[in-house]
């Protein structure tokens, strides 16, 4: 087994304890856990010091998964998914299969993720993860491990061990708001 394979088991055995994890996104660095466990929703919250009001973005490893946990997806959004030309997440009305918590208001921000370490994660799993970016709520996203606090660092239960010395100057995902008769509004440009 390869460095790359190694990783995705470490990281899904932490996954699996309900461990929050510190990992590379396929935008900027990011700090989440199984998407279906309710205590490790909240850990992340505490990590972050993020108010529970605040959303959670929910990570896919494919398109045909979005239906697995959002009520009536409208078919542009399967559309601008798969056709996006960069990171796109898109807020849906209604979740299900998820935990509480990951919305405050049973809305569910999701993106299908082009981080090949990611999509491995997420598949070997079996269910979604969070994404929220790798600060104290507040302070300045991570594009980079190096920026990454070490209040952060101290926090999480894992830390992958790929990608820390890549300066990839990410920035966070292009989000839109889906309406159920398939409209939508730009929340982040």
């Amino acid at each position: 087994m390869d460095f790359f394979e190694s990783e995705v088991e470490r990281t899904v055995a932490a996954l699996r304890r309900g461990e929050v994890i510190l990992y590379p996104t396929d935008t900027v660095w990011g700090i989440g856990c199984d998407a279906t466990s309710e205590q490790s929703v909240e850990a992340v919250f505490e990590v972050k010091n993020r108010p529970q009001s605040k959303s959670l973005i929910v990570l896919l490893s494919d398109v045909e998964q979005v239906n697995c946990y959002v009520e009536n997806v409208p078919r542009q959004a399967i559309d601008l998914m798969a056709h996006s030309d960069r990171p796109l997440s898109i807020i849906f009305e209604k979740s299900k299969n998820l935990a509480r918590g990951i919305s405050a208001d049973g809305s569910v921000c999701i993106r299908v993720c082009g981080n090949s370490f990611c999509k491995a994660v997420i598949r070997r799993l079996g269910h979604p993860i969070t994404s929220t970016s790798a600060n104290v709520s507040g302070e300045p996203s991570a594009a980079n491990f190096c920026d990454v606090s070490q209040t952060i660092k101290s926090r999480v239960g894992y830390i992958v061990d790929l990608c820390r010395n890549e300066i990839t100057g990410s920035s966070p995902s292009r989000i839109i708001k889906m309406h159920g008769d398939g409209t939508y509004d730009v929340v982040r440009p």
